[in-house]
């Protein structure tokens, strides 16, 4: 029998749980908070991540599973913790190229009907009930987004950060979609009807990086890491000289 995940309590509207809507839901927005809290605790020491996504459905052998399994020890080497939804496919992969270089290797699973649990190279799993609180711990802790061939929730993890990204909410923060002839098909969709009706800018489509080697990928991520840190440094300066101040002017 198929079993009621958390999300689909949270959404389903019918007679009952409306009825029962001030004894149930106050008391998940508790539970929501508490895994909020569990994913900050996990992973708040976590260091500079890049989060890789791609299809659960690729298997080993295929040369997008090699790929996944190279961008990731590279990445891994370079000082990067690699950080994937831990399931099989490409998240394995990824996971396991980050386990061959002795990177840290993160799944930020996520309760499905049909449990299939963390994939053996992970070695920090952090397990959660809601999408929107697992999507949150993807960008937070992540300098960059690696992302391999995939279906739907690859393509919901794409889009939800470049519009983070095009709505200012996040900066210098590289989307590299891996395998260009996958994504050939959207990027001309993208250029030939969204651009073209004005829907997207040129700007917009200039957040998306394309590559078929891993070896770039790192690269690219490095370089965008190393441009960022001097205006987090300096945030960081700002930051303790307001406080510095306002401690000054209290006493």
């Amino acid at each position: 029998m198929k079993r009621m995940t958390e999300d689909e309590r949270l959404l389903q509207i019918d007679g009952e749980s409306a009825r029962q809507f001030t004894h149930t839901d106050p008391w998940r927005v508790l539970r929501i908070m508490g895994e909020f809290v569990e994913g900050f605790d996990s992973l708040a020491g976590t260091g500079p991540a890049v989060s890789i996504f791609g299809s659960a459905r690729v298997k080993e052998g295929e040369p997008a599973y090699a790929a996944a399994i190279e961008t990731a020890r590279l990445l891994a080497e370079a000082g990067f913790a690699i950080i994937t939804g831990g399931g099989p496919g490409l998240m394995e992969a990824a996971n396991r190229g980050a386990r061959a270089a002795g990177g840290p290797s993160i799944g930020c699973t996520i309760e499905l009907p049909f449990e299939t649990g963390a994939n053996p190279y992970v070695d920090l799993e952090v397990r959660f009930r809601y999408f929107f609180v697992r999507k949150t711990m993807f960008v937070k802790y992540a300098s960059a987004f690696v992302i391999f061939p995939g279906g739907f929730g690859t393509l919901d993890e794409l889009f939800e950060a470049l519009t983070l990204i095009q709505t200012g909410k996040v900066h210098n923060f590289p989307i590299i979609l891996f395998e260009s002839a996958y994504w050939e098909g959207m990027l001309r969709w993208v250029r030939d009807t969204l651009l073209r009706e004005g829907k997207v800018s040129q700007a917009d489509l200039e957040l998306l990086r394309v590559s078929d080697d891993p070896a770039e990928v790192r690269d690219l991520i490095v370089q965008a890491h190393a441009e960022r840190q001097p205006a987090a440094d300096q945030r960081s300066v700002e930051r303790r000289s307001t406080e510095g101040l306002r401690e000054a002017t209290q006493e």
